[in-house]
């Protein structure tokens, strides 16, 4: 694609986002709950529109040139990320669960499930290559040093001749193997020649010969023209690949190739804007600020004097808190300037003392009975959007892009180099700021100069912002308290990787974690059947969750703030596999806390103090990071079984919850933990710590077929016909991915792999590998189920639907009454 094409790809963006800002604001008036149902489909259409322009915005960030305009993409991508965060939110409040069934959303915007997929930045990776580069090397450095000597691998010498006798005996048995085999083959022709001659052959006359063969020859040409028409029919509907794959690769190679040219003018545009901006800086603060200075101080001098004239005294001055000088540049008069000023502080009194009446207000309404709650819950049932902290950001860059480059005649940069006139204006600014701040203390003295000369005053106290009356502080958390104040990052680094707790993620792909959507989600729920989440919802959910928030520290702000989330299913669903995912998109640190790999480290009531500071210290520091527990519901046991009595699994949790609540906005750092035995643990103290709990259950028929699909691909065979692989999706109910993984290993062996040339894989191959695993028995996910619904959103959910039950309940028995 061309620089013409990603300008158009650009603004048919913000024709899309100034739909989407008009549509904001109807979402703020509160809607009744018998309106759930069309408040949940607005709520899903606007977060699909977003998905789409969020996936716009990261093609045109990830492909323009020009300097300035991916400024301005960038604050917008990261904005409209921040608002899909805030809407999959404001979903989940909806619809009490974590996966939501957009079918029917999909289908009325004529959309594909290929567009549900949540889009990646690709700058969360190409930003962070240097530093992940670094991170990597000292790893691997202090990895290579704890390494012993004795470990490697030391092979004894062999005389020549006892080698040439082991490969003589080698050749020779490879030798006998192929003649036995050849043997075998003759012995097989010769039985079956003597049974044709002890049967006798059926001799054909020269007719009865030809009209044989033109039978055998038309029906295998008349099958070979079938098998090509179907073909051409499978892949002009789309449902097999067209044959020209290496064209097909061919043209996606160069067009990677023009994408790298593209990053690589990126990166010399933009080191010429940088030396630019230190330049333009320079050069206005050394030509225009002199000029600026004075004008600022002849200003703010008339106004001592007219305030003088209007009052009979000087002014106050204004705090910089209040916008200093700022106030006194804008066009108003001395009188207005003042009012304005008294005006703010009475304001704040004002909104301190209807703070303490609500404060007062609150306390006495906690103080009432349960009932009256109950009663004013059931009158005020309203579903209402949370105000957004993002919307406030896209209108300011989209009103930049009005007005800035919308209407910019793009031929006079065609080489795409920065504005001049528009960095000009920018830097003017941030000069004009500098030179503001300077004046004001100059000014400030010269005010008390003329009190003391013309007033005979003495010094007053200057108009500031009124300070915080003392009270309850809520919300302020103490910072805490640094256990290795004279320690180096490098140093606690380095010990945590000799301890163990960090550990080297293996690279994965997000998208390698392989799921079809639900596509009858909505169909289950008008049934009223729960819909259990597909692998492609989990998938999405741990984007959404980790990736996203980790990713950048813009979006990680300015979205709602989560801490941890708690990955639950059965053994094999690929819980470790997300982790990795996780750490690979986003270029995080893996430390590692589960039980068994604390045992013997850091012993003693105060050394578990000292790990989880250290852990979380060093991944504040080295954002982003992972903290994954295995095994989670080990720390928080209802009683201690005796195999785990020795590594004390709870000996981290009260120190764990207390590192987890100091993480703040901005601190990309997150707390996985992954379980497949949640029973066993508290369930209150669990959901304290997992702010999200994502269930895991077996995956459906689609997913199924997907990961046969996908994961005999990956082992480099192109299924065939002959490969039945929806009888293959159908046996393997129960079975989870990493299972449908094993026997397809197991399956495709390299002796296997010889022979498909003359004998093709079919579904039976992989039944006897199969019946030799356990599946997930329906008990086992009936019990991870219930003990979902017992969770705080799992609860809310089933009261939700329990109302609903007694709604129709009472409906039917009206309308029979109605009908005697």
């Amino acid at each position: 694609m061309s620089e013409g094409a990603y300008q158009r790809l650009w603004e048919s963006s913000h024709a899309t986002l100034q739909e989407l800002l008009d549509q904001e604001q109807p979402l703020l008036e509160p809607v009744p709950d018998r309106e759930r149902q069309t408040f949940q489909y607005r709520l899903g259409s606007l977060y699909l529109h977003y998905l789409g322009l969020l996936r716009r915005f990261d093609t045109v960030y990830d492909q323009l040139v020009q300097p300035q305009k991916r400024r301005l993409v960038r604050r917008l991508l990261d904005s409209v990320a921040g608002r899909v965060l805030e809407l999959k939110d404001e979903l989940v409040r909806a619809e009490l669960c974590e996966n939501h069934c957009l079918d029917l959303v999909l289908q009325d915007l004529k959309l594909t499930p290929a567009d549900l997929e949540v889009p990646i930045p690709k700058y969360f990776l190409l930003e962070q290559s240097t530093a992940m580069r670094e991170q990597r090397l000292m790893l691997a450095e202090i990895l290579s040093r704890l390494e012993p000597v004795s470990s490697r691998k030391s092979f004894t010498g062999m005389h020549r001749t006892e080698a040439i006798i082991l490969i003589q005996r080698a050749e020779r048995a490879r030798q006998g193997r192929l003649r036995a085999t050849f043997m075998q083959e003759i012995r097989r022709d010769e039985e079956r020649d003597r049974r044709i001659r002890e049967d006798g052959r059926h001799k054909f006359s020269r007719g009865q010969a030809a009209v044989t063969i033109q039978k055998v020859w038309r029906g295998y040409l008349q099958r070979r023209r079938t098998r090509q028409d179907r073909q051409t029919e499978m892949e002009f509907i789309g449902m097999l690949p067209s044959p020209n794959q290496v064209e097909h690769l061919s043209v996606i190679s160069q067009a990677c190739r023009g994408e790298d040219g593209r990053r690589l003018r990126q990166t010399e545009k933009e080191e010429e804007f940088q030396a630019a901006m230190v330049k333009t800086h320079d050069s206005l603060a050394e030509t225009e600020g002199p000029d600026m200075k004075e004008k600022m101080k002849e200003q703010i001098r008339q106004w001592f004097i007219e305030c003088h004239d209007l009052t009979g005294r000087f002014p106050d001055y204004p705090d910089e808190s209040l916008g200093g000088s700022y106030l006194i540049f804008a066009d108003k008069t001395p009188e207005q300037v003042r009012m304005e000023l008294e005006m703010q502080v009475q304001e704040n009194k004002k909104r301190e003392k209807e703070k303490s009446k609500e404060e007062e207000k609150d306390e006495k309404e906690k103080k009432k009975g349960k009932e009256e709650k109950g009663k004013k819950r059931e009158v005020e049932a309203v579903l209402q959007v949370l105000p957004s902290k993002c919307i406030p950001m896209i209108s300011a860059g989209h009103e930049e892009y009005l007005n800035l480059w919308k209407n910019r005649c793009e031929g006079i940069h065609p080489s795409q180099n920065y504005d001049s006139e528009t960095l000009r204006e920018e830097k003017r600014k941030e000069v004009e700021l500098e030179i503001r701040i300077q004046v004001d203390e100059l000014m400030r003295q010269e005010l008390r100069n003329l009190r003391l000369a013309v007033d005979k005053e003495e010094e007053r106290q200057a108009l500031r912002a009124p300070k915080k009356t003392p009270g309850k502080k809520r919300g302020i958390k103490k910072k805490e308290k640094d256990l290795t104040p004279d320690r180096t990052v490098e140093s606690l680094y380095e010990e945590l990787v000799i301890a163990g707790l960090i550990r080297k993620s293996e690279s994965v792909a997000l998208k390698d974690y392989i799921g079809d959507c639900l596509y009858l989600g909505s169909t289950l729920s008008l049934a009223k059947k729960l819909p259990m989440p597909s692998l492609f919802d989990i998938r999405q959910n741990v984007a959404l969750y980790a990736v996203l928030r980790l990713g950048s520290r813009d979006i990680h702000t300015m979205a709602p703030l989560i801490r941890s989330i708690l990955l639950v299913g059965p053994s094999g669903m690929g819980k470790k596999m997300l982790v990795k995912a996780v750490c690979t998109e986003t270029g995080a640190n893996l430390f590692d806390l589960s039980p068994d790999n604390l045992l013997g480290k850091y012993p003693g009531r105060n050394g578990a103090q000292m790990m989880v500071h250290i852990v979380f210290k060093v991944a504040r520091l080295l954002q982003p990071s992972v903290i994954w527990i295995g095994n989670a519901e080990k720390n928080f046991y209802k009683k201690i079984p005796k195999e785990d009595r020795e590594i004390d699994p709870k000996r981290i949790k009260k120190d764990l919850t207390k590192a987890l609540r100091l993480l703040t906005p901005g601190d990309r750092v997150m707390l996985i933990g992954t379980t497949s035995r949640p029973q066993l643990a508290e369930i209150r103290g669990l959901c304290r710590v997992y702010e999200r709990i994502l269930l895991m259950p077996r995956p459906d028929y689609a997913s199924r077929y997907v990961l046969w699909k996908r994961m005999i691909e990956a082992q480099g065979i192109q299924p065939t016909q002959r490969l039945d692989i929806s009888a293959l999706a159908k046996v393997s109910d129960g079975y989870t991915p990493g299972h449908i993984l094993q026997a397809i290993q197991s399956v495709l062996s390299e002796r296997r792999f010889l022979q498909l040339s003359k004998r093709p894989l079919v579904a039976s191959e992989f039944l006897g590998q199969l019946s030799k695993l356990d599946p997930v028995y329906r008990e086992e996910e009936e019990s991870l189920k219930d003990w979902y619904f017992k969770t705080p959103l799992g609860k809310k959910n089933m009261k939700h639907r329990m109302d609903q039950l007694e709604a129709e309940e009472a409906k039917l028995a009206k309308e029979k009454k109605k009908r005697k």
